[in-house]
């Protein structure tokens, strides 16, 4: 590795919850969760060079919010901080970029959200054009329902193979202590029960879930100190397609293969995607051309715990501790972002 090389050598997260009582910000998850990730790591604040967090004033319902998270850090001693009004991948990315200048050598990104403050499926309709799809209001889930109802007509998948999506994300979840949706059921039963929004079910779609992770990344140096086996990142790309839902192909994610294909994903061996939809996890498997030997999603993914402005970043950290544990040693962290995976990232890390 040479000396420009970064590692993710630490992650925690908050519980995947449905809702937190007791607070109307991120302090209260982010803090916890900070002491983890730096008592696991031997660190103290004042040895962290840079933050960069994730979040939205949209979701929060007040200018700064993020602002108001840094309390979990401490007004003194100043620190070096940014912040992305989107999900805590794309800190990472921003993170990940002042390392490589040479600027820090250790950065702790972090997302937080809690989405059960209001009316999820409205606030993301914010997201959309402001001329012409806005004013309609409609929601995240009927948007995604028209993506996976064109994939159904193209013959892409079928019903079935949205429910088996969903029953073995929830298998896989029972490994994992902070998901908020787990428990083994039949695929057949999913198929019984009625429609959310025509043809996505309830378990077709990612629950409203509060929460917050963290992920610390490190210079070459410094990453050998921290870790016995940092998941050095190899690649880290993110593109960008177009707002406007008929102005492109919702049954493809374009966007997703640039970056992989940029990221160098050939070869790895576990894959943890952001799909908010069963159906988006099989066009991102499409996009990004994972075999049936990748193991996919084995923390449960966003389907049994999907905390906005985190549930990204929290995919590049259940990625690296397979190479952590070394039962992977090629791991591809994925991000989305915007209406029908409209932004996309993808880290990929190794051994």
């Amino acid at each position: 590795m040479s000396e420009s090389d970064v590692a993710v050598v630490g992650f925690a997260q908050a519980p995947n919850v449905r809702a937190t009582s007791g607070t109307s910000n991120g302090v209260e998850m982010l803090v916890p969760v900070f002491e983890r990730l730096l008592g696991e790591a031997g660190l103290a604040k004042e040895d962290v060079g840079f933050w960069c967090s994730g979040s939205s004033d949209y979701l929060a319902g007040r200018a700064f919010s993020f602002i108001a998270a840094i309390d979990a850090i401490g007004a003194f001693p100043p620190i070096n901080e940014s912040h992305v009004e989107m999900d805590a991948a794309w800190a990472c990315y921003e993170a990940w970029v002042k390392i490589r200048t040479g600027e820090v050598d250790t950065a702790l990104v972090y997302g937080f959200g809690k989405s059960s403050a209001g009316d999820l499926r409205r606030t993301l309709a914010l997201q959309l054009d402001p001329y012409f799809v806005a004013p309609l209001w409609p929601d995240s889930v009927a948007v995604a329902g028209l993506q996976a109802r064109l994939g159904l007509e193209a013959g892409l998948f079928t019903e079935e193979d949205l429910a088996e999506v969903a029953a073995r994300s929830r298998a896989d979840a029972e490994r994992n202590p902070d998901a908020q949706r787990r428990g083994r059921i039949e695929v057949a039963e999913l198929l019984a029960r009625p429609y959310l929004a025509d043809p996505l079910r309830a378990h077709d779609c990612a629950p409203i879930t509060d929460g917050a992770s963290a992920v610390l990344l490190a210079s070459a140096e410094r990453a050998r100190q921290l870790s016995a086996r940092p998941a050095w990142i190899t690649g880290m790309e993110h593109r960008v397609e177009s707002a406007q839902l008929g102005g492109r192909d919702l049954t493809a994610s374009p966007s997703t293969s640039d970056a992989a294909r940029a990221a160098g994903a050939d070869g790895v061996r576990v894959a943890e995607l952001h799909a908010p939809f069963t159906h988006q996890e099989l066009l991102l498997r499409r996009a990004i051309g994972l075999d049936e030997s990748v193991r996919i999603n084995p923390s449960g993914g966003a389907l049994c715990g999907n905390p906005m402005f985190s549930a990204g970043l929290s995919r590049i950290g259940e990625a690296a501790r397979h190479v952590w544990s070394g039962s992977a040693t090629k791991v591809l962290g994925h991000a989305t972002s915007g209406p029908a995976l409209q932004q996309n990232l993808v880290c990929v890390m190794e051994a």
